[in-house]
């Protein structure tokens, strides 16, 4: 199994937005350092704690400071953007850093971000669909382009002055185009076999229940076989809250405390889920009452801590529950403490993941 890192990102509204850009910056930066093998990073335009309104522009200032992990958009929330705008913008990215660069899209999750962008009463999955054929299109396309469609019409016929670079775009480093993934988070996603017919492949939330996260694995199969290929499990990506300490104790009161940063990061996404009555994905069993779905709840259920024998112990169970999988994705939090923030990345890939795989390795041969 692999490592990698997912940001939102998610601060406290009261802090440094200056501070928390490089703090942002310098998590990835040092997952590069540790070996993860990639990092996704989110984007909301209107958000305060949620901050970055481009992750395409903040990857680009990382491009050329990475040296081996892969940077990903988690996601490009594609009813927001132009899809030309998004094909030259990722094929610019992609060349920057020389194919290192993986496509996340999907259809976007803030409802701020679709009020303030006038779609939030309007067909988003459509929007999505629409967008991505779109860009897929002028990739693999010639000028003069001359895409019509519901919601955007793309062309460069009047206008086309080929000998001179105008109306033709840029395309990507990889061919046909970057790998595209998706993020999912609901159970038993109908999206998800659609977007495996396709050949994308799956992100797992962090905010879904192990039991939900199990029901990925069928969907993603049955979108393989219809799109004539074989799922691999290597291909799926599975997110996750971790955070790992010398001791259990300051493992436990630094992330399952309702006022620490995980505290935090589950009470912000809470709050906005049950202001519109969609807070089942939480839940465990879906006969719970809503009201019982505290933070507490969540982080005990939802947040995987302790020492480095702890950790890697409940990481197996998980794994347990949810089958097999080629990627986990260490999910960012805000550095509340930085010193405690890093040692938790430091011993998650310096200790962890190698008595994971060590210990799955031995289970197989043992099999």
């Amino acid at each position: 199994m692999k490592l990698g890192f997912f940001t939102m990102p998610m601060h406290p509204p009261g802090r440094n937005y200056t501070q928390t850009l490089k703090e942002d910056r310098e998590a990835v930066l040092l997952a590069d350092r540790l070996g993860f093998c990639e990092a996704f990073i989110g984007e909301h335009v209107t958000d305060v704690c949620e901050s970055i309104p481009s992750c395409l522009t903040f990857i680009a200032s990382l491009a050329h400071e990475t040296k081996q992990i892969k940077l990903g958009s988690g996601t490009v929330n594609l009813p927001n953007n132009h899809p030309a705008q998004v094909a030259a913008h990722v094929a610019m990215v992609d060349h920057m850093l020389e194919g290192r660069f993986l496509f996340g899209i999907g259809p976007g999750g803030l409802r701020s971000d679709m009020e303030a962008l006038g779609n939030l009463d309007c067909d988003r999955n459509a929007m999505f669909v629409e967008a991505i054929d779109q860009i897929l299109a002028l990739w693999n396309g010639e000028a003069p382009y001359n895409l019509k469609g519901q919601f955007w019409n793309i062309s460069t016929e009047k206008t086309l002055i080929r000998e001179a670079g105008q109306g033709v775009m840029v395309k990507p480093y990889q061919q046909p185009h970057p790998p595209i993934v998706v993020t999912v988070v609901v159970p038993h996603s109908k999206g998800l076999m659609a977007a495996a017919q396709r050949g994308w492949t799956p992100i797992s939330a962090n905010f879904l229940q192990p039991t939900w996260v199990a029901t990925h694995w069928p969907m993603y199969e049955r979108g393989c076989a219809l799109g004539g290929r074989t799922a691999v499990r290597s291909d799926w990506r599975v997110c996750k809250s971790i955070f790992v300490a010398d001791d259990d104790a300051t493992a436990r009161r630094y992330a399952r405390s309702v006022e620490g940063p995980y505290g935090f990061y589950f009470w912000n996404l809470l709050t906005k889920r049950r202001a519109h009555g969609s807070v089942d994905i939480f839940k465990h069993d879906l006969g719970l009452a809503d009201s019982a779905v505290t933070v507490d709840y969540v982080l005990d259920r939802l947040v995987i801590c302790g020492s480095v024998n702890s950790v890697v112990d409940q990481l197996l169970s998980f794994c347990e529950t949810v089958g097999d999988f080629g990627t986990l994705l260490y999910c960012g939090h805000d550095w509340a403490d930085p010193r405690l923030a890093r040692r938790s990345m430091e011993l998650m890939a310096e200790k962890v993941m190698p008595a994971v795989n060590a210990a799955m390795g031995k289970a197989a041969r043992a099999a």
